[in-house]
């Protein structure tokens, strides 16, 4: 059987971020520093700095380098922290977006933990951990009972030449996707000049999750949705 794949959409995408932030809120975590770790972590930590106010830090990390990264290898971490903020200090939030295994944020933890002695806590936050991850984030919008493959909306973008970026926009072909809400498996893509775009479709308010054989689809949820 092949691996079950997880399809979200940019509303969900962004719709599971603001979830994440109210989880860390609701908590009472007041943390000094926020370090993100990138690619992944780039997003939901560029929000969860906006909203909370505190200065973004990035560390690079990564494992996934095989068969167009989709299969774990040996773990790289960069050997700088970049940020505009103070040195990582106090309580410290991690974020990334999903744990898969939890090797990653495993190994992080310990390489901060010996490098950055004035950090008193750390507590992690991710949108996703995966069935078997053998870490338990702190925050954790939704904890899967399996461990399907995670599309997430920008991924789209692995496949595209940068010539193809040259105006226009991406229109979906004229079958319909593989799941209903489905906002990422467009494969076929036309690009269309400027004046053809259409405009953007109105976001359903509700959650909904569909099934095509081993292919699950998220769209726009609802906090009653995910945990």
């Amino acid at each position: 059987m092949s691996e079950p794949v997880l399809s979200v959409d940019w509303p969900a995408y962004h719709r599971l971020v603001e979830r994440l932030a109210a989880q860390i809120h609701e908590s009472g975590y007041r943390f000094d520093s926020l370090l993100c770790l990138a690619r992944g972590g780039l997003r939901p930590g560029d929000v969860l700095s906006r909203i909370f106010d505190v200065p973004l830090a990035i560390l690079a990390a990564s494992s996934y380098r095989a068969a167009g990264g989709t299969v774990q290898g040996e773990l790289d971490i960069a050997r700088y922290i970049t940020t505009t903020g103070a040195d990582l200090h106090g309580r410290l939030l991690l974020v990334d977006d999903l744990a898969d295994t939890g090797a990653t944020i495993e190994r992080v933890r310990v390489h901060l933990r010996q490098r950055y002695p004035a950090i008193t806590e750390i507590r992690t936050a991710v949108l996703w951990v995966k069935e078997g991850a053998r870490v338990a984030p702190e925050y954790a919008v939704m904890r899967l009972p399996d461990r399907p493959w995670i599309r997430q909306p920008f991924e789209i973008y692995d496949d595209m030449q940068p010539e193809e970026s040259a105006g226009g926009c991406t229109a979906p072909p004229s079958e319909p996707p593989a799941a209903p809400g489905d906002g990422f498996d467009r494969v076929a893509r036309i690009r269309l000049p400027p004046d053809q775009c259409p405009a953007a479709a109105p976001v359903a308010p509700a959650a909904r999750v569909g099934r095509t054989s081993q292919t699950r689809a998220i769209s726009t949820p609802n906090s009653a949705a995910l945990t």
